[in-house]
């Protein structure tokens, strides 16, 4: 299971600033104002050939100082409880403030490994404010820059360094975990209530009931799989309680650890900025991906017009992954229930589809030979030859050029998109490396 770090500190010191430059990404909004940021960020950071998540919790919009106060204390607690490691945030330009004093004085306390960052360190002078953040008792300041990136590459080395060797989880069979992932309310337990036939989790109209990812096993009807509720995903401002970030992090973590993932969307609202987060969580961690449109028993037009409009829809939004299927059920009236676990085996399979090498280049090759690489500076790239490369978690397939580096993304998708019209592997990523012949 991946590392998962999380930024915390009080507003306007950078965290999203130093989120978006270590997952290399502008997924975070960035802005002077205290308490931009609303909705939590997560996303997926590489350093010294290992891997981890960071999570931005930045952003709690209230007026009151006092309730402000008592929910970065609430936040620092549950990061306490679920992260690997805390990146502490402090502002080097305005020094030690009151807030900061009372976050440190629960850091110190806890047994999570803490890493106190002194951000806004733009010039060298600036260092010698960071003295007086020994007076929080969290160990050696690290001075950087979000915003120029002075300091990060120190920053991350500590970081990793902090890591202690992933325990494995409680579920040591090994065989298929599909995660049940999506925003609240969606149907996500009432889903798995129906695959089981039971009432074995607490299902509620309430956004969040579940606050923990519950492992299932299934094996019924020739399945045998472990099924994951997740705590739901959802926007900060329409809710205030303390454990919405516990059931964040629950849900990475659920993704984290499943082989497939099914994304459950809601028939009557379509989908939705949440639903494209928790995609693109799934897609960082490369993942199997079943799409179902639940509680189909409610939308009045269901007509054959009607469901290729909102599957246009879903692949425009999850484009240039559309190599996945989308299943419209109902957990209510368990309308196509059995189909979704039937299309989360296939996906699983299919992360295990071999394609020889001979057959490969039988097929490729006069592809790529009828529509080449551009060229690029006048010189033409060939690709001579490709293979499927062994014992990898996601499909992976490697082509060897003359000249790798000339060969852009674009038609790394072309390559893409030509396996997937000639071998099934819907549902599951695929890697396309290009490598020195």
């Amino acid at each position: 299971m991946a590392n998962l770090v999380a930024i915390v500190g009080r507003p306007n010191v950078g965290k999203s600033t130093l989120f978006n430059r270590l997952t290399q990404t502008r997924h975070a909004i960035v802005s002077e104002e205290a308490g931009t940021t609303r909705d939590r960020q997560y996303g997926k950071c590489e350093w010294g050939n290992k891997e981890f998540s960071v999570v931005d919790t930045g952003g709690w919009v209230v007026n009151s100082d006092d309730i402000f106060e008592e929910e970065i204390r609430k936040q620092v607690m549950i990061a306490i409880e679920e992260c690997d490691v805390i990146l502490f945030m402090v502002d080097i330009l305005t020094g030690v403030t009151d807030l900061d004093t009372q976050v440190a004085d629960i850091l110190r306390r806890a047994k999570v490994p803490t890493v106190l960052c002194c951000n806004k360190t733009d010039s060298n002078e600036l260092r010698y404010n960071s003295a007086e953040f020994y007076s929080l008792g969290l160990g050696d300041p690290v001075c950087i820059s979000a915003s120029t990136g002075s300091g990060t590459g120190d920053l991350l080395d500590i970081i990793v360094s902090k890591f202690t060797k992933a325990m494995s989880d409680v579920i040591e069979e090994d065989i298929p975990r599909i995660a049940v992932v999506g925003r609240p309310n969606v149907g996500k337990s009432s889903i798995i209530n129906a695959f089981l036939n039971d009432e074995r989790n607490v299902v509620t109209d309430l956004a969040g009931t579940t606050r923990d990812s519950i492992y299932t096993k299934y094996d019924k009807f020739g399945f045998d799989f472990y099924l994951v509720d997740t705590a739901g995903i959802r926007k900060k401002n329409k809710v205030n309680e303390d454990l919405e970030y516990y059931s964040v992090m629950r849900s990475i973590r659920a993704i984290e650890n499943s082989d497939v993932c099914i994304l459950m969307i809601d028939a009557t609202r379509g989908i939705e900025g949440q639903d494209l987060n928790i995609f693109q969580v799934i897609q960082k961690n490369q993942k199997g991906l079943v799409v179902v449109v639940n509680k189909w028993d409610l939308v009045e037009d269901k007509s054959k017009e009607a469901i290729k409009y909102f599957e246009d829809t879903i692949h425009s939004r999850l484009a240039p992954f559309v190599d996945f299927k989308i299943i419209f059920a109902s957990a209510l009236t368990k309308q196509r229930i059995f189909k979704v676990l039937e299309e989360a085996k296939n996906t699983y399979k299919s992360r295990t589809n071999r394609v020889t090498t001979h057959k490969l280049n039988e097929v490729m090759l006069p592809i790529i030979e009828a529509t080449p690489p551009p060229s690029i500076k006048g010189k033409y790239i060939k690709i001579k030859y490709c293979m499927q490369l062994p014992s990898t978690y996601v499909p992976s397939f490697v082509f060897y050029a003359n000249l790798p580096q000339y060969v852009k993304e674009p038609y790394k998708r072309f390559l893409e998109n030509q396996i997937r019209e000639h071998w099934c592997f819907t549902g599951t990523p695929i890697n396309v490396f290009i490598r020195q012949k």
